[in-house]
Parts: structure tokens; sequence; C-alpha cells
């Protein structure tokens, strides 16, 4: 079996890598095509890895801007390019970019047999922090680019369920299936060290556009009432000097980690904490973030304001605070430490390899 794997973003490779090692273990051929460029760290890509072909992108700087729709365009046009004289007997497309969404429906047009799965890990331009331009060109172009094309897959993937709602009620809705994000399971090496008589706190990530940073220096304020609060941030982006002056500001200690890669050291922050922030603007539209994907690893409790499926998680497992209007101080500070037993377990369980695995054959049996 001959098995293409196209993506743009090296951000969800964690995804592409548990697609490609499951294929393989069955015994299929298997390609990955992707950008030669890193979104994240705006640099060339220089690693190798097996079965994976890069393709050259434009670079750009900032993730709004014209250069960067041009570069993803540019980028499918040549990854089709390199294609349209092969047939597969099954095409998996991670979007966005949405231009992949067009590019891949004419490939389809070419290969009828070839089976094709587009795989929605983010939404364009709905995730994107710029309501008041959403409806407006070049946006509503972009978002077209995916909706007219959508229907040419035999199976739409989402990574949440909260995507499913806002896709065209036009699509045959016996294609849509929800595959979360997840990870390959290691053992747990979490042992909570929490501050007495303090409230402690992590975000984690980018410290970009999107994150609300009046309602987390708000949340400083309500709790700072009751106890003195701590925040570690690990990560960084245009918006740090801002969020960390803020929080200050909000009366928090402020503990500025930078960028950590290494699990191990991320564990150790995440164990001196009672809380990881899951705080994004209303305006940004997204089920289940990669960093509340980290917390529920690492079995850190979750303060949340995102709707869809984090918010029904953490109702539905009690692993964490739904953070509303009316949310006080005290029903944050009742705190139960076998709520992070709570946490790990559901990661284990929704979240681990075996889960992702088991979703991917099922969606094979149907096509």
């Amino acid at each position: 079996m001959k098995i293409c794997i196209i993506h743009c973003f090296d951000t969800y490779e964690h995804r592409v890598d548990l697609l490609h090692d499951y294929f393989k273990e069955r015994g299929a051929e298997v390609t990955v095509i992707t950008s030669d460029y890193m979104h994240f760290e705006k640099r060339k890509r220089t690693d190798k890895k097996e079965d994976f072909h890069y393709i050259k992108a434009v670079p750009y700087a900032s993730n709004l801007s014209l250069t960067r729709l041009w570069s993803h365009l540019r980028l499918s046009k040549n990854i089709f390019a390199k294609i349209e004289s092969k047939e597969y007997d099954l095409l998996w497309v991670l979007i966005p970019p949405n231009c992949f969404v067009r590019d891949a429906a004419i490939y389809k047009r070419k290969y009828r047999e070839t089976k094709l799965v587009f795989d929605v890990i983010d939404m364009w331009p709905e995730t994107m922090p710029i309501a008041k331009f959403k409806d407006l060109p070049p946006f509503t172009y972009w978002q077209k680019l995916r909706d007219k094309y959508l229907n040419a897959a035999d199976a739409i993937v989402t990574e949440c369920n909260l995507y499913q709602k806002k896709l065209p009620q036009t699509i045959d809705r016996k294609k849509l299936h929800t595959i979360y994000l997840a990870r390959k399971l290691t053992p747990y090496q979490g042992k909570a060290e929490l501050p007495q008589n303090r409230i402690s706190l992590c975000y984690l990530g980018s410290v970009n556009n999107i994150i609300d940073i009046p309602v987390v220096a708000q949340l400083i304020r309500k709790l700072n009432k009751k106890l003195p609060v701590d925040i570690h941030i690990i990560g960084d982006g245009e918006k740090r000097e801002e969020f960390v002056r803020e929080c200050k500001n909000a009366g928090a200690v402020v503990m500025y980690h930078g960028k950590i890669y290494d699990a191990k050291e991320k564990q150790k922050i995440f164990d001196q904490c009672h809380y990881g922030l899951n705080i994004m603007k209303a305006s940004v539209f997204v089920g289940l973030t990669m960093k509340s994907m980290d917390y529920f690893e690492a079995g850190l409790p979750v303060i949340n304001n995102i709707h869809g499926d984090t918010w029904d998680i953490i109702e539905r497992e009690k692993i964490g605070v739904n953070l509303k209007e009316n949310t006080t101080a005290a029903e944050i500070l009742v705190y139960d430490a076998v709520m992070r037993e709570r946490v790990r377990r559901f990661f284990e369980i929704n979240l681990g390899e075996d889960t992702f695995q088991r979703k991917v054959k099922e969606l094979l049996l149907e096509l």
C-alpha cells in the first residue's frame, strides 16, 4: 500500500509521526511531504527524517501577513506538482493551509481510486484573533478555499469536536471523524511539590496575541485577595514583556523560564504549580489546545476559559476549573490533590498512542 502524508507545520509533526509509524508498522510504503520552513521558530529546517521530503517554502516573519499567504500558496503548488504523476492508495492531508484542500481535490479528480483524507488540525480564519476582519478579503477567500473543496475527501478528520460545528452543513456528516491530538505514552515522572500558603500558576506556550492578558491579570487580582500568587511562564513571544508586566502589576511573583523543550525540566516546574492556564481571547475558535495537552500529560489541572472540547472535558472529568464571570477565588482554592491523578488518567486513556491508532483503524475500515 502506497501512502502519502502532506503537511505544512512542524508544530503538529508529532501527529504526522504517529500516522507515519502506524502505517509503516503495517507494511505500507509511506512518503511524507512537508515544508522546509519552521513556522514556530521562523527559520529554515535542517534536520532529516526517514521518508520525509522537504519542499522549499518562502520565508515569512509575521503570521498575519500577505507574505505568509503567498508562501503557503507557492508551497501547495510545488508539493502537488511533485506528486501529480504519482498515484497513491491513500493521501492524508493536514489542513491548514487551506490551499491544500483545493489542490488535493484537483489531485483526487485525476486519481479517483486514491482515498483522500483531510485532517483539519486548525481552522483559518476562525482561530485567528482578527474578529473584526474575518468577514473581509483575503480571509473570506481563504475560508472558501477550504469549504468549497472539502467534500472531495472520502473522510474528514477534525482534531476536536468543536471544529465540526463550523464546517459547512453541505458536508456529508458521515464523513466526519474526531481524532484528538495524541502522544506516545512515557512513564509518568510527576511528583507534586506545591508551595504552602500560596497559589502557584503556570502559563506554557507562545506569549502571543491570542492570550487574554487582562483576564489572566484579573484572575491574579482575585486570587491575590486570598493568597499570594506565583506564576511560572514557560515560553516566549511578542507579548512576553506585556504579559510579565501585567502579571506583576496584578500582584503576582513572576518566574520567567523562557523556552524549555526538555520534558523533565518542564515537569519539575509543573510539579510546583496548582494549575496550568489555558486562557485565550473570546474571538479564538479552538477546541483542544496544544498547551492543554502538555498540562494533561503532566498531570496538571487546568484553569480554562475556552469553550468546546476542553470545557466539556474539564466539566465531565473534574480535572480543573472552567473560568466563568462568577467564578470565585474560593472555588479555585478548594484544591483536590487527587485531581492530578485524574488529569493524568484522562490523558493516558484518551490522548495516548493506542487510542489514536484505534481511531485511525476505525476510520480506514470505513473508507
